[in-house]
């Protein structure tokens, strides 16, 4: 609704295109090969009030900059603030989108652990997970996520959603380093895998 109402056309198809995967996104997680575990999805779903003060601020900038990727290219379109942009551009955009968004599902279902919060899940036996994407950097659900988010800018055609994608993406940054300094000071076994796995967010720069 609010991608529609800023963009003012119905018959806008990179709306109707990123629609069709945020709600397929939606779908996967809750049934088939891609079911999330259960009590991940409780631990998603909930308040924790063992979660780093500080960290409420930045689930708040994710739902702020989430609503902002929808609103500024939806502006953008309705009053032509870009040129318009070749159809191989925002294809491209929606090949990011949909890898970054399963990507993203691959983090979650492997590390039964992906909270919403940034705590050390003690009630759930919180251990490391070392699999899948985890193999290759430790932070992958940010890594996939930031490719989402620098994918929606292209799909959309919209030259001005690249500054809510930069500042979203830096957010992903900062956060990651925070959480990773939790997690070694922390999380039992963690320094280990981390000296295993040397990377961040991006094999061989961060």
């Amino acid at each position: 609704m609010v991608l529609f109402a800023a963009a003012g056309d119905l018959a806008w198809w990179p709306g109707w295109a990123y629609m069709i995967v945020l709600v397929v996104s939606t779908i996967l997680p809750l049934a088939g090969p891609l079911r999330l575990d259960k009590g991940l999805i409780e631990e998603r779903m909930s308040r924790k009030p063992d979660a780093k003060p500080w960290d409420r601020y930045f689930v708040g900038l994710v739902a702020v900059f989430t609503v902002a990727e929808l609103i500024v290219p939806g502006l953008d379109h309705r009053w032509r603030w870009t040129e318009p942009q070749p159809v191989w551009k925002n294809l491209l955009g929606l090949a990011l989108v949909i890898f970054g968004t399963l990507g993203l599902i691959w983090a979650m279902r492997v590390n039964r652990f992906f909270s919403a919060f940034i705590r050390i899940q003690k009630d759930r036996g919180h251990q490391v997970v070392s699999e899948g994407p985890y193999r290759y950097v430790r932070h992958p659900g940010y890594a996939f996520w930031s490719l989402r988010t620098l994918g929606v800018p292209l799909l959309f055609g919209s030259n001005w959603a690249f500054i809510v994608a930069g500042l979203f993406v830096a957010m992903f940054v900062v956060r990651t380093g925070l959480e990773d300094r939790v997690l070694r000071k922390e999380l039992a076994g963690y320094r280990e895998y981390a000296d295993r796995v040397r990377w961040k967010l991006v094999k061989g720069a961060w």
